[in-house]
């Protein structure tokens, strides 16, 4: 179909007690290569993460999605990865970690418009 465009996404979460893996979806960020776009939306419930966790370090979580939200923006504010192409910027984003903040899989769908896509997925995934 004419328009439209192949992206990839991933879930980002918060994993208080990595030990305990307890999870809750607080983001998302999509990359679509043939249009060029990168773009995260994010939306951290307190409450909810200290249901999960009492002592849940949410100024530490807090700073690890600033930088996510750093590294998709891109320059020199986010350091030498922002100074990466879009896509790359997105596998530095979805690289596996063992820490609080974390991405799932990678995932992939089609759409003719990349932001109404990531928007859908926030609001589904997410909120």
């Amino acid at each position: 179909m004419p328009g439209e465009y192949t992206y990839d996404y991933a879930i980002i979460r918060v994993v208080p007690r990595v030990d305990r893996g307890e999870q809750m979806n607080v983001g998302i960020i999509l990359s679509c290569v043939d249009s060029d776009f990168l773009d995260i939306r994010i939306a951290l419930d307190e409450t909810r993460l200290r249901a999960l966790d009492l002592t849940a370090d949410l100024e530490s979580v807090q700073a690890g999605l600033t930088t996510l939200k750093a590294v998709c923006a891109g320059g020199p504010e986010a350091g030498p990865v922002g100074e990466l192409p879009p896509r790359a910027r997105f596998r530095w984003m979805v690289s596996p970690r063992s820490t609080v903040v974390q991405t799932s899989p990678v995932h992939t769908g089609r759409t003719d418009n990349p932001q109404a896509a990531l928007q859908h997925l926030f609001e589904t995934m997410v909120l």
